[in-house]
């Protein structure tokens, strides 16, 4: 459908070479559309690019790390020189600690903040000119569930999170007059790297998510392909400033 066509789009993700970020990243080159996959282990990076290219999409590996403001510049860069221009940015980069409040470190409190929201205003400062030079862009911000509720092992992480929301509706209040959308998605309890030691750390957790969940299991990084195309899409031209869960149904169920 051409409502769903992002054929002569360029698109970066960060954190974009495994788990939603690289679901993502697949859901766009399906679509159509050129995907700088961004992320700081080049072997790893190179290694999703490879995977996608395999499938028949358009990617390169492009390295930065999405929280130093110089070498999100040059990730811009590097993806406009290689493609030509900038239509889609996904900011993914995240990271988190759990540990209860108390015993968070100053530093580990900053790096959660600096990795998971500071991270997406640098990267859509630098997005900005592009897409103004190209008429418009799309910009999608890994939030969470945390942004919603609480856990006693995620104060950083929750803050943080909460912080992209308000980003993501700030952005959008600011440059929807240049057509430029923004919008976040809320990812609930998803299987990836980030959440492998889940059962080691909080015991019993991942029973009760499937319990509580009223599809019964776990997400996984391709439940968001479907998600990224829509948002990155010309379907989503008229949304704004939105938070869409990606849960399951988790934050809905009773």
């Amino acid at each position: 459908m051409d409502l769903f066509d992002l054929t002569g789009r360029v698109a970066i993700v960060t954190g974009g070479n495994s788990g939603i970020g690289l679901g993502i990243a697949k859901g766009l080159a399906q679509a159509g559309a050129s995907v700088a996959v961004t992320g700081r282990n080049p072997e790893k990076t190179e290694a999703a690019a490879k995977q996608i290219r395999k499938a028949g999409g358009e990617a390169s590996a492009v390295l930065a790390d999405a929280s130093d403001g110089d070498a999100v510049k040059r990730m811009v860069a590097e993806t406009v020189g290689r493609y030509g221009r900038l239509d889609i940015l996904v900011n993914n980069a995240g990271g988190i600690i759990r540990k209860r409040p108390e015993e968070l470190s100053d530093e580990e409190w900053h790096w959660t903040v600096d990795v998971c929201l500071t991270s997406a205003f640098l990267c859509a400062k630098a997005a900005y000119p592009e897409f103004k030079k190209v008429g418009g862009g799309k910009i999608l911000n890994n939030g969470s569930m945390a942004s919603l509720f609480g856990a006693p092992f995620t104060a950083a992480y929750a803050a943080a999170k909460g912080g992209m929301v308000q980003l993501t509706r700030s952005l959008a209040v600011a440059w929807a007059k240049e057509n430029i959308q923004v919008n976040c998605y809320l990812p609930g309890w998803i299987e990836t790297g980030q959440t492998a030691n889940i059962p080691e750390q909080v015991p019993g957790l991942y029973e009760k998510v499937v319990d509580r969940c009223p599809t019964g299991r776990w997400g996984q990084g391709d439940d968001f392909s479907g998600i990224a195309v829509f948002l990155a899409s010309p379907a989503s031209d008229y949304i704004t400033g939105t938070a869409i869960p990606v849960d399951g149904g988790y934050s809905v169920a009773g």
